[in-house]
């Protein structure tokens, strides 16, 4: 069961939103049913499933509806057409059809939100703060202070617990209203750009520090992002909004390497595929690659070949009939290290470590998933990546002699 679901999901801003919606049932955009009725068409036949744990962005420019559609969520915006399911208790709630108690019990238990603006009270200490809506659910003193601890703990903030907002920078109440979201412990939260007032650097930061509060406390998140590099690094999934509607929903490197229509191709043109490419993305899958019986050819010219055992398993590597040694490299290793051989990685490896691990050991990388060999990655794959071409069937190594003579100059 997802975590949540939209179902054809349409939401009108204004008071005839029967009138607008028959207009939209009649072909007519955005445009012209404001034209004729004063309503402002927010979301059009929203279809998405997020999913538990993952964070979903989603993004757009101003007036897309990505804010729109994540108000939705906890009902501060009304669902005008359509179903809007999350899970609660192993059944579906429909938030766009429920009664106000249940709709009051999904904000206290189920659903937490940070604002753009922060929302902290200037009058209240951040303990006080982070405690609020805690006082709000009836929790005892203590209990309040035993999660408000914890969750200041959690975002870096305990030493700071009796300050006044005010005396605290920009990146640091937006960790507040973090705290205070996370002390509701609703298993869903909405972010809606909540980095986006900050400065550049403060702003990664804070990425840095969600990525790593998320591999913590696993929540379900819906973030709202206008800046593709902050969704591609933070979104498990992105959908990509344009008046109202949602253009391409898929994974970061599925929205790179496949754009939907020419808007998503433009808004990925100038992403830096290093940050966001993976890869069981980029790889020649092995029933692509040139073989002889069991053996895998890694190099013609230099007659390299991968010998593989049951299950497509690594038994050896060759040249010329002399075995070879094969070296393996996991995240967080330095490449430095590494000797001038084959190599092993992981599939779900980033483009920017391949880069450096091709480039450190002068061979293709070998990708291996659940201990099965499932591809390679050499100088065609990474070199279509840098150009932001899709490879196509039939190119073999040396149509890219580019890449290959600036590898061997450095080797």
């Amino acid at each position: 069961m997802s975590a949540i679901r939209f179902e054809n999901v349409d939401v009108i801003f204004g008071k005839q939103s029967k009138q607008a919606l028959e207009l939209l049932d009649k072909g007519l955009g955005r445009a012209e049913i404001f034209k004729q009725t004063g309503q402002v068409l927010g979301v059009e036949n929203a279809c998405l499933e997020i999913q538990k744990g993952e964070i979903c962005v989603l993004m757009g420019l101003s007036g897309s509806g990505k804010s729109s559609l994540l108000r939705c969520i906890n009902g501060l915006n009304t669902v005008s057409r359509g179903r809007l399911l999350i899970e609660h208790n192993g059944t579906e709630v429909d938030i766009a059809n429920c009664s106000s108690s249940t709709l009051k019990d999904m904000r206290t238990s189920r659903i937490s939100m940070v604002f753009q603006k922060f929302a902290l009270m200037p009058w209240l200490t951040v303990h006080e703060n982070v405690g609020f809506g805690l006082e709000m659910q009836g929790r005892s003193a203590t209990e309040r202070k035993k999660i408000i601890d914890e969750k200041l703990e959690l975002v870096g903030l305990s030493q700071w617990r009796n300050s006044r907002p005010s005396a605290l920078s920009g990146g640091m109440q937006q960790r507040v209203g973090l705290a205070r979201a996370l002390a509701m412990d609703g298993d869903i939260l909405l972010m809606d750009e909540p980095f986006s007032a900050l400065d550049p650097l403060i702003r990664q930061q804070l990425q840095d520090e969600l990525l790593a509060l998320q591999s913590k406390v696993n929540k379900t998140i819906v973030f709202v992002s206008h800046d593709l590099d902050e969704a591609l690094k933070l979104g498990t999934n992105i959908a990509i909004m344009k008046d109202g509607r949602i253009i391409q929903h898929g994974k970061p490197e599925d929205i790179v390497l496949n754009p939907a229509d020419e808007y998503v191709r433009t808004f990925v043109a100038h992403t830096n595929p290093l940050n966001v490419l993976c890869g069981y993305s980029l790889m020649k899958p092995l029933d692509q690659c040139k073989r002889e019986g069991h053996d895998v050819c890694l190099d013609r010219a230099r007659d390299y070949w991968l010998s593989l055992g049951d299950g497509h398993s690594i038994k050896a590597v060759r040249r010329s009939g002399d075995t070879l040694g094969v070296q393996r490299w996991v995240p967080g290793e330095p490449v430095e290290t590494l000797k001038r051989q084959p190599t092993v990685v992981d599939a779900a490896i980033r483009m920017r470590d391949a880069l450096e691990i091709r480039y450190q050991t002068g061979h293709k990388l070998i990708l291996q998933q659940d201990g099965r060999v499932v591809g390679l990655l050499g100088d065609t794959e990474l070199y279509h990546a840098l150009l932001g071409k899709n490879l196509e069937k039939g190119h073999e190594e040396s149509e890219v002699t580019p890449l290959r003579a600036a590898f061997s100059q450095a080797g």
